[in-house]
């Protein structure tokens, strides 16, 4: 490691993201890295932190946009403090609890459909007796609103 900081492929071996996904975080505002007087990025160790964060939230469905927003509120040129992380697991946790319950809703209503076998909104007596999901609108509401 460098004095100044982490080297681009230093920081790649340590998230196991390639450059160009790390120059694409970058010019996504999600860090911040150091200019060398020739040019070259250096990354502090808190981009590992950073650059990790932006992975697992993007594999839990968060938007680059989301994430964005998320992580404008910590320090740019420092490593977040624990009172930071905090601040986004509650933002998340909201998200997260919400997406908990419509797959919950989805398993628990996509077996009882599957157990009974007839597969039809429109004919089943139990779901949906005379068609009244049509009043909910369209798309997929049995699914979709988790107060069903």
């Amino acid at each position: 490691m460098a004095r100044d900081g982490l080297t681009i492929s230093e920081i790649s071996e340590r998230t196991g993201l390639a450059g160009s996904a790390i120059r694409h975080y970058e010019s996504e505002g999600l860090v911040f890295p150091a200019r060398t007087a020739g040019g070259q990025r250096r990354y502090s160790r808190a981009d590992i932190r950073r650059l990790s964060f932006v992975l697992i939230a993007q594999q839990l469905g968060f938007s680059l946009s989301d994430i964005r927003e998320a992580m404008a509120h910590l320090p740019k040129h420092r490593a977040p403090a624990k009172s930071d992380w905090t601040s986004i697991s509650k933002r998340f946790g909201r998200a997260l609890d919400l997406r908990i319950a419509q797959m919950q809703n989805l398993r628990d209503k996509l077996d009882g459909c599957i157990g009974c076998g007839c597969l039809s909104l429109e004919s089943c007596a139990l779901y949906n007796p005379d068609d009244r999901a049509k009043l909910a609108g369209v798309g997929p509401r049995f699914v979709i609103d988790t107060e069903s």
